[in-house]
């Protein structure tokens, strides 16, 4: 494959900026701790409606779990 700026790994085209992987790491790092606080803050704000979700989604996983074993068995 011909690759117009030279070969693969090397930096980007010329006049692009490019990515360096310390930047990712903390962008990941800063977007998971956003999601984090985002959720513990809906905790704390609706304690009732964040049990619901989780009561939801706990019998959710549980009919999977029931069908996915019903499938099973069929196979047997």
């Amino acid at each position: 494959m011909c690759y117009p700026w030279g070969s693969p790994g090397e930096d980007g085209p010329p006049g692009l900026p490019t990515t360096h992987p310390e930047v990712t790491v903390n962008l990941k790092k800063v977007l998971t701790w956003l999601v984090v606080a985002f959720v513990l803050f809906y905790l704390i704000q609706a304690p009732e409606s964040s049990a619901d979700l989780v009561r939801s989604a706990g019998e959710a996983l549980g009919a999977a779990a029931t069908s996915l074993a019903t499938f099973v068995q069929g196979l047997v």
